[in-house]
């Protein structure tokens, strides 16, 4: 990628870094809203059950569209679609705060949606843009570690600004960071015209209908139903008529040829199932934060702070050692440090312990980091650097699964333990934690049993 040095703004090289972050800030925020859950159902005076639609409209939306985002974005800049992102954004934080009721707060969210889809599928990709190719890695990390202040302001800040002002401070606080950046992104340089190639759009819509049905089969394991099978099955379906288009298609949306390299297919894997073992904390720890006696909705925010905390440390970190050091070491460290912390928090017992929780969840959090800048390293080293955006928008997309997935999975486990044991509660959560502590241990038995091939041992250079 060029360099655009003659920009202005450029002078001040860290300032193109931060409006990137600043844009970005306003997607990982967005786990605050679990803590207006509570406030909202009060005030659309809804069932519990349907607080999910919140999360399902947003997190459908997202995921099933940000790897054709990609793609947009290594076609027309990924500077057009990042004002884009910001541009959305902005107005649907608006549209959440201000919907008069909860069909269309439920529409504000599916625009948020997309905004978030547009800024997470060329945030890596223009960040990488805006500096010389050796500092990739280095961008990665700091890239990451905004992106884990996003993570730890949600719970901590937004807890004390829903007391204050209400449910609708989740989303109205936002809408200035995101206009500021839509602002400041005009800033940014132009990118060079590359050559015209045409959309798969036909490729974009299947990967969208499979990403859907998929995220709704997995909504319904909590009972399973019939339409849970029906569900499963036009996934299924959307995901085999997606993998023969893109076999069909001159410009594919993604090129399946690069997951031919065993290494490849397993470290996207492991980003799923890291992030499905992660997620254990933000969908389980506040269940046990609200059991002690004393313990405010602030300071219950700033304990789940803890993770996201560790990433914000270790991705500078990780950014220093991949200079002298393998990214399959690096990410095997992070994968083990995430096991240990994990295994931590499962220690916790009825009388709890603030110090040692907070401890653990630093300790998962520092390992989600570390692997996190590694992996994102190994995937815009595999890729082509002219499908910069396809690669940011694979690492954030396979990010969200294990999330969504891990929401379901993990609650599945925890109610079943939960209903089947006298103590239910503790031993639930004990169980649930060790179980998601093994996912780490077994994805490093997997990777040390496996013979080296090309991508996770060594650094490849992009082809052009």
């Amino acid at each position: 990628m060029a360099r655009h040095a003659g920009c202005s703004v450029l002078k001040h090289p860290i300032i193109p870094l931060l409006i990137v972050g600043l844009g970005t800030l306003v997607v990982p925020l967005d786990s605050a809203v679990n803590i207006g859950f509570p406030a909202i159902v009060a005030h659309f005076g809804l069932p519990i059950p349907m607080i999910q639609w919140i999360v399902i409209s947003y997190t459908l939306t997202q995921t099933s569209l940000m790897l054709s985002f990609g793609r947009v974005g290594d076609l027309l800049g990924y500077r057009r679609v990042f004002l884009f992102g910001t541009g959305v954004s902005s107005l649907a934080f608006v549209g959440c705060a201000l919907a008069p009721s909860y069909g269309v707060l439920l529409a504000a969210r599916v625009a948020q949606g997309v905004g978030a889809g547009l800024i997470l599928s060329c945030g890596p990709a223009l960040a990488i843009s805006l500096f010389p190719e050796e500092q990739r890695t280095q961008v990665l990390a700091r890239y990451m570690m905004m992106f884990g202040i996003g993570s730890a302001l949600g719970p901590s800040v937004f807890g004390t600004l829903v007391e204050h002002f209400g449910w609708s401070a989740v989303f109205s606080f936002r809408a200035p960071i995101a206009a500021v950046a839509f602002l400041l992104a005009w800033t940014l340089p132009r990118p060079a015209r590359g050559e015209r190639e045409p959309f798969d759009a036909v490729g974009g819509a299947l990967l969208a209908l499979a990403l859907s049905f998929m995220l709704l089969a997995l909504n319904r394991l909590r009972p399973p139903g019939p339409e849970t099978v029906v569900f499963a099955v036009v996934a299924i379906v959307g995901f085999v008529l997606f993998y023969r288009q893109e076999h069909r298609a001159a410009k594919p949306i993604i090129d399946f040829k690069t997951f031919r390299s065993a290494d490849f297919a397993v470290i996207n894997l492991s980003n799923v199932l890291l992030n499905l073992s992660a997620f254990s904390i933000m969908l389980l720890a506040p269940f046990y934060l609200a059991r002690i006696p004393g313990l405010t909705l602030p300071m219950a925010g700033l304990v789940l702070a803890a993770s996201p905390a560790g990433l914000i440390v270790a991705a500078p970190i990780a950014g220093r050692l991949a200079v002298g050091q393998k990214p399959r070491v690096i990410a095997l460290v992070g994968t083990a440090l995430s096991g240990v912390g994990l295994f931590g928090i499962s220690l916790s017992g009825s009388t709890p312990d603030i110090p040692i929780l907070v401890m653990s969840m630093l300790v998962q959090g520092f390992g989600i980091g570390l692997f996190q800048v590694a992996y994102f390293d190994i995937v815009t080293a595999t890729i082509p650097a002219r499908n910069r955006g396809v690669a940011g928008a694979l690492g954030m997309a396979t990010r969200t699964i294990g999330t969504v997935t891990g929401a379901t999975v993990l609650m599945l486990i925890f109610q079943s333990l939960r209903a089947s044991s006298p103590d239910g509660f503790m031993v639930a959560f004990q169980t649930t934690f060790r179980i998601a502590a093994m996912i780490p241990a077994a994805l490093i038995l997997l990777d040390l049993r496996r013979p080296r091939v090309r991508v996770a041992g060594v650094r490849v250079t992009p082809k052009e």
